[in-house]
């Protein structure tokens, strides 16, 4: 079976013990993302942001040899618990017909593939997607090792994940 990983964040550049085969490729299908979950290292990470613009994301097989151990490993290396069973979302292609995703996978002679599928978070709130000033703020008031982690974060990004809030978070905290 053939799976590939579908990548936008930290996952590119610190994969961990993520069972990749080869290089991330960036042609990737269109996912909207956005800066805009505060990670438990107190990045502002991205993730996927229903409202936002979508933009090609990045991918790369996994050595995996079915959908569950994919699942498994991505919800590893993102430290998702098991109990939460909507952290990593998944597509097998022969189970399904249309659409983007599956169009882009079946191009690539893709059985199937899985998505670090957590949601914004911003002020402790699950599923709050932060204002750009916020973001903005919140980077800002980060001290130390915290913000020094985070603005790394954000300079490490892959260049087509080209948002709006990276764009201003970039030109108001001078990383660019």
């Amino acid at each position: 079976m053939k799976i590939a990983c579908l990548g936008w964040g930290s996952l590119i550049w610190k994969p961990a013990a993520l069972p990749l085969r080869g290089d991330w490729q960036k042609d990737g299908p269109l996912f909207p993302i956005e800066l805009c979950r505060v990670a438990d290292g107190g990045e502002l990470s991205t993730a996927i942001c229903p409202d936002a613009a979508p933009l090609p994301v990045l991918w790369a097989w996994l050595a995996v040899d079915n959908l569950e151990q994919a699942c498994a490993a991505l919800a590893d290396r993102e430290q998702i618990p098991a109990a939460r069973t909507d952290g990593v979302g998944r597509l097998r292609v022969s189970g399904t017909h249309g659409g983007p995703l599956h169009q882009w996978a079946t191009a690539r002679q893709i059985d199937a593939v899985v998505w670090t599928a957590l949601p914004p978070r911003y002020a402790d709130t699950e599923g709050r997607l932060p204002a750009l000033s916020e973001a903005v703020d919140y980077l800002a008031g980060l001290n130390g090792d915290t913000r020094a982690h985070a603005l790394s974060y954000v300079r490490q990004l892959a260049a087509q994940i080209d948002t709006p809030y990276r764009r201003a978070i970039s030109h108001s905290l001078g990383l660019d």
